[in-house]
């Protein structure tokens, strides 16, 4: 009764503080909002950075789409690949792109202004700062080229918030987001998603492989892992880990040729069936899921995970790695890049790190971690242990 008492007098002391809060908050927000104050921070010296700063931020917001398309256009004509090679004059773009030369003028002063092109000598342009990073780099630039079904899925944002977009194109994109019988999928299904998987991933097996030494163990099965793309990456850092990978029967072939190919089939074993229907196979003592969990409702990814614990050796660690959503840890990808993007796909939501941690403790796992990774996308990574008996 003690501590029942103690715990109410602390919610209600905290109840004062939490309605100060609200009211210096709502303070704040009618005098930001104040045209007057507005103009007064622009005017004055200290705060007029700041008020800059803040006007520019909202207009990207604004002018995001046009960017995202200067972006893509460049993608396109594979411009970045053409100036790696060298700068080159407006003429001699538009003899290589087939545009006009007045049209690769404004793509290209557009493209320099957003730091993806710059100025050079002699009238020429060369390779911006984050263009640069695009040059040669097909997993990016196959996820640029990507995005032009999601901007269409988005065209109008509140049918999709209304719940009355349907057949999206992100959905047919990826069948077994709207398909009753996943294990069904045709081979020509399966294979855009696939590919757009194995190309980008290893944008995030490098994060989670720098994060997590997977050389400390012997059989690491990924769950979903499509053709392979994550496990030729850990076989690189890990040459005597094995390895086990299970997906969709249409996805599981592809994988067999993809392993093959980079010569690691003999250390591979490849399984198919659907991972929330069927027991997944055992001998594992890490087992990955790699931008899997959040494909998917709290329910089927709680089931994921105790068919995951039941297939793990005792003492095994589930890894999992994806974008989460907690804006207050600036994890803006996952909580607005992905909540849209996933609400377009029909399925699924990026968690945050509090969220996967109790549902990896509902499905039985202990000694919950997070780490996050240290490349462009901060991925975030949880791993979680069975303990030593299963």
């Amino acid at each position: 009764m003690a501590r029942n008492s103690k715990l109410g007098h602390a919610v209600q002391e905290s109840a004062p503080r939490s309605g100060l809060m609200d009211r210096l908050l709502r303070a704040r927000d009618r005098l930001l909002a104040s045209e007057k104050f507005q103009s007064a921070a622009a005017a004055f010296p200290l705060s007029r950075p700041i008020a800059r700063a803040r006007a520019s931020a909202l207009f990207d917001l604004c002018a995001g789409f046009v960017y995202s398309q200067i972006l893509s256009a460049c993608v396109q004509l594979r411009l970045f690949d053409l100036l790696l090679e060298g700068p080159l004059t407006i003429p001699e773009i538009a003899s290589r792109s087939g545009l006009r030369p007045e049209a690769c003028d404004r793509l290209a002063t557009a493209a320099t202004a957003l730091r993806l092109l710059e100025k050079r000598h002699g009238e020429r342009y060369g390779l911006g700062a984050l263009g640069a990073a695009l040059a040669n780099n097909p997993a990016l630039t196959q996820m640029i080229e990507h995005h032009s079904v999601l901007y269409r899925d988005l065209s109008d944002p509140l049918a999709l918030l209304r719940n009355e977009a349907r057949n999206t194109g992100l959905s047919s994109y990826w069948a077994y987001a709207g398909s009753a019988q996943p294990v069904a999928l045709a081979p020509e299904e399966v294979q855009a998603y696939s590919i757009l998987m194995t190309r980008s991933q290893p944008l995030v097996a490098a994060e989670v492989l720098d994060a997590y030494p997977v050389a400390r163990h012997r059989v690491l099965m990924d769950v979903g892992g499509g053709e392979g793309a994550f496990i030729a990456a850990a076989a690189e850092r890990a040459p005597g880990l094995h390895f086990k990978l299970f997906d969709l029967p249409a996805v599981a072939q592809r994988a067999i040729a993809y392993l093959r190919e980079r010569g690691i089939d003999e250390r591979c074993q490849v399984h198919e069936g659907d991972f929330f229907r069927e027991t997944l196979p055992g001998g594992a003592d890490l087992i990955t899921l790699v931008r899997v969990a959040l494909d998917h409702e709290d329910e089927k990814v709680l089931r994921l995970l105790r068919n995951a614990r039941a297939a793990l050796t005792p003492g095994g660690t589930l890894l999992i790695a994806e974008a989460m959503s907690d804006p207050d840890a600036g994890e803006r990808m996952g909580a607005a890049y992905f909540g849209f993007y996933l609400m377009a796909m029909g399925r699924g939501r990026a968690r945050t790190r509090g969220e996967l941690e109790s549902l990896c403790k509902d499905a039985g796992f202990r000694d919950v971690t997070h780490m996050r990774g240290r490349g462009v996308l901060g991925t975030g990574i949880i791993a979680a242990k069975t303990g030593l008996t299963v």
